[in-house]
């Protein structure tokens, strides 16, 4: 039995060394796909446009929107003159972000009153409005604090300053919430799930869609060897593969490791044993190429919107959520983040370990069934 299985590896292997395209398109696109990951995709905002509309044209309103240009969030593109002329560079898309400065602000300021200001933001982007909503608020309550300390050491002598409460945050893990940090282990997650389901499902229907499918299963190998053989040499590249992401990601990104390697390989083979099955599953329901790829499609999205890589799991939908729950890209994603950033082990990530081994089992075992049937 082993013997047969080894050789059935074997082959698989040579085929794939054998295979220049193969092996172009595991590697150069994966490559390409994480640098573009990892520059393009990030939730922190720069350089938004913004319009200024100062009515008290006084000393502190100018320090106020110095702040604003200084900060590198936001580029002041243009004065307005008038409230007109902020709705029509909103209209125009000539800004994204309006600073509506009311007469009268530096004497409030002054008096330790409220001072009247005014923030528009273009919403038809709305996950740019409330980025910029947050660098606003952060910009403006620093401004605030920096005045009231101010006015205080302007009282006469012996006059008790009004009480103030200061939030101070610490940010744990991330403490520059550096977006990149949070990204590149999930392209990990990703591109291992995207890659791996292509090449283990084009692999078996490859085999059926030029016939040599029939003539491997009238040898003496069984079934279960014959998946086995099939899935232990994709095993042994997604391994590969993730070493590869994995240190370009910590070396090039600056991503820090701060976990065991031992449990993120457990946790890498437990996740690779489950997206073998999906591509395993797929080969078995389609019988050319061009099915593979269509149904590749039909199940890495949903996978990919559903893991929270990008969008928090908690803010969908209850049928949603369930969903997400029989996703094994979900339960790798803490996996990943927790030994890349937090360095968790075993003692926290032991419920993910399970889930991706309930799944994986379900997974393979579901595929070995049902390419029982399909040969039948």
């Amino acid at each position: 039995m082993w013997g047969r299985i080894l050789n059935l590896v074997v082959k698989e292997l040579q085929q794939l060394r054998r295979d220049r395209a193969a092996k172009f398109r595991l590697l150069i696109p994966t490559l390409v796909q994480l640098f573009i990951f990892g520059y393009a995709a990030t939730f922190e905002v720069y350089n938004v446009a913004t319009i200024v509309l100062d009515q008290d044209h006084s000393q502190e309103s100018r320090e106020l929107v110095a702040r604003f240009a200084g900060s590198g969030r936001f580029q002041i593109v243009e004065t307005a003159n008038s409230a007109a002329d902020v709705r029509r560079a909103i209209d125009h898309a000539d800004a994204v972000v309006a600073i509506v400065i009311q007469a009268g602000f530096a004497d409030d300021v002054r008096k330790g009153v409220s001072a009247p200001a005014q923030v528009i933001v273009d919403g038809t982007n709305s996950n740019t409005a409330l980025i910029a909503l947050s660098y606003v608020s952060r910009i403006v309550a620093d401004y605030a604090q920096e005045m009231e300390q101010d006015l205080s050491r302007r009282t006469r002598a012996g006059a008790r300053p009004p009480p103030t409460v200061t939030l101070e945050s610490r940010p744990w893990y991330n403490v520059d919430f550096n977006s990149r940090w949070f990204f590149v282990p999930g392209v990990i997650a990703t591109l291992t799930l995207i890659m791996i389901v292509n090449l283990t499902s084009f692999a078996v229907v490859r085999e059926r869609e030029v016939g040599t499918l029939e003539q491997i299963m009238v040898t003496p190998i069984r079934p279960l060897e014959f998946i086995l053989g099939k899935t232990i040499p994709y095993f042994l590249v997604g391994l590969a593969l993730v070493v590869v992401i994995a240190g370009v990601g910590t070396l090039w990104f600056q991503i820090p490791f701060r976990g065991n390697p031992l449990v993120l390989l457990l946790g890498t083979a437990l996740y690779l044993l489950c997206v073998l099955g999906i591509g395993l599953l797929i080969s078995t329901v389609c019988k050319t190429q061009q099915q593979a790829f269509a149904t590749n499609f039909f199940v890495i999205n949903p996978a990919f919107i559903l893991s929270g890589f990008s969008f928090p799991i908690a803010s969908m939908p209850d049928f949603m959520q369930w969903i997400s729950t029989i996703n094994p890209m979900t339960y790798y994603l803490v996996v990943i983040r927790g030994t890349f950033l937090k360095g968790v082990g075993l003692e926290v990530l032991w419920p993910q370990m399970l889930a991706l081994a309930g799944l994986g089992i379900v997974l393979l075992a579901s595929s070995v069934l049902r390419f029982r049937k399909s040969l039948d």
